[in-house]
């Protein structure tokens, strides 16, 4: 064994590690815990409910449970608290959209490699002639995946960030509002504007609506990366959209930020923001290379850099929040 604790036996169990995340993905595919929720069955009543092959199932069922996924007791398969709570439909923390949008990145991944050497996004090599219908599940998943893990995040985030006295926000793509509706929740003066593009809007228009919050947020619709944002905010939120773009284009999104805001306003940033040195966090440096073979310029950015892009549109006091989020998410905050 190595000083840092690699040996043959972990370096293999990390390069097979895709046969649990496809394990994963297949349960949610074919929503075996949503067959499961509340109930013990058998391998045969699971396999009847989800369309599948009896003993293709069992062999599925028993590695989830292997997993700690399930559990099984006299022949009969249940879910775990943690299954029920985050992996079965009924749930209001259901984590299974995420999963799917990260299943849908696998093809991508594969090719890490050739993004690798030629610095260039690639296509999935699998696409068929499907592929019209295959993006519409994408956009859904990645969609609903943004709402479900927003929406468990936020209760916990909003109380970090103190916006007392402030009045107008502006959810800067911030595609369904869920944050949006988190901070009008922990803030009852507050009102909001959601700015994206126009094929999230029935989308947010419904989100909204169900949340009662129809009457103090809006929706504006248009892309930050070339049209001018509406004005007269005192807060600017901008939660994991500078990953997606070019240094370039992010300077320009933060001075479109500033722009509409009222001075003494403020912008905060929530990003997967890696070290300095770019060493880490893990979660980060990993997303940085999600970005490399799904964008032509996403990356995940340090924090020196996000400070960077403020402070030479013309921020001040600048600095990083205490937040520190279930997959190593900050946030950096400064003052127009």
């Amino acid at each position: 064994m190595t000083s840092n604790g690699w040996h043959p036996g972990s370096i293999l169990e990390l390069s097979g590690a895709f046969w649990k995340t496809c394990t994963l993905h297949a349960a949610v595919k074919l929503d075996i815990f949503s067959v499961l929720d509340t109930r013990r069955l058998s391998a045969e009543e699971v396999a009847a409910q989800a369309g599948t092959g009896d003993d293709a199932t069992a062999r599925l069922l028993d590695a989830l449970a292997a997993m700690g996924l399930l559990t099984k007791k006299d022949g009969l398969y249940a879910n775990t608290d943690a299954a029920s709570a985050y992996l079965a439909k009924s749930s209001g923390q259901y984590l299974g959209y995420m999963i799917l949008h990260h299943h849908h990145l696998v093809g991508l991944w594969k090719n890490l490699d050739e993004s690798v050497r030629t610095g260039k996004p690639v296509r999935d090599s699998n696409a068929g002639d499907g592929a019209e219908e295959e993006d519409e599940e994408e956009r859904e998943a990645f969609l609903m995946g943004m709402y479900n893990n927003a929406n468990l995040m936020a209760p916990q985030l909003v109380r970090q960030v103190d916006l007392k006295g402030r009045r107008r926000l502006l959810d800067m793509g911030g595609g369904p509002g869920t944050y949006a509706i988190w901070f009008c929740r922990q803030y009852p003066e507050l009102t909001a504007v959601v700015f994206d593009l126009p094929t999230t809007r029935p989308f947010a228009e419904k989100v909204i609506e169900e949340a009662g919050m129809s009457g103090r947020i809006g929706f504006t619709a248009g892309s930050y990366l070339d049209q001018d944002l509406p004005v007269g905010f005192d807060v600017v939120w901008m939660s994991h959209i500078l990953h997606g773009e070019g240094f370039a284009d992010c300077a320009d999104m933060a001075q479109r930020a500033y722009n509409a805001l009222e001075p003494g306003g403020m912008v905060l940033i929530h990003e997967f923001i890696m070290n300095d040195d770019r060493s880490g966090p893990v979660f980060p440096a990993l997303f940085s290379l999600n970005m490399l073979v799904a964008t032509d310029e996403g990356r995940a950015y340090t924090e020196n850099e996000i400070s960077q892009m403020l402070e030479r549109t013309g921020f001040k006091d600048i600095r990083r929040l205490p937040w520190e989020g279930p997959t190593q998410s900050g946030i950096i905050s400064a003052i127009k």
